[in-house]
C-alpha cells in the first residue's frame, strides 16, 4: 500500500489551505483517496506538487521549518529523510538508528532545524 498523507498535513507541507487543496481536487490538479471518510493523498503526489511549485526565488528560509515527511530511504547504517516544509523541500541525512528512534515515516509531522556556521544566500541577477 502506498504511503498516504491526510489533507491537513498535505496542506501544511505545501503551504496552502485545506480549501485550496479541495479546489485543486475539483480542478483535477491533485487526486485524493478517501480513507475512513477522510481525504488522503500519496506522498509521491505531494512531492510532485512541491517540484511543480518550486521554492520562492527571493527568500531565505528561517532555521526551523515545520513540515511533513514525504520519503525515507534507509540502508544498513544511514537514512535519507525528505520533508515538505511549505514550499521548501528539505533533505536530511542521519543515522538509521536516529530515524528509527524518531519514528520517521511518510506522513509524520516533523520540524527541520537547520544549523550552519556558513550559509550562502544568492539572488539571481536581474536582466
Amino acid at each position: 500500500m502506498e504511503d498516504l498523507i491526510r489533507i491537513g498535513a498535505a496542506a501544511s507541507a505545501l503551504g496552502v489551505s485545506v480549501d485550496t487543496l479541495r479546489r485543486w481536487e475539483r480542478a483535477g490538479k491533485i487526486h485524493f483517496d478517501r480513507v475512513g471518510g477522510q481525504r488522503s493523498v500519496s506522498a509521491a503526489e505531494v512531492a510532485r506538487l512541491l517540484r511543480e511549485r518550486g521554492a520562492p526565488k527571493r527568500s531565505s528560509a528561517r532555521n526551523r521549518l515545520d513540515g511533513v515527511v514525504i520519503a525515507v530511504k534507509r540502508d544498513g547504517v544511514m537514512a535519507q529523510v525528505e520533508m515538505a516544509c511549505g514550499p521548501y523541500r528539505v533533505v536530511s541525512l542521519m543515522s538509521r538508528e536516529a530515524a528509527d528512534e524518531l519514528g520517521l515515516e511518510p506522513g509524520v509531522l516533523a520540524v527541520a532545524a537547520v544549523k550552519s556556521t556558513h550559509v550562502v544566500v544568492e539572488v539571481p541577477q536581474q536582466p
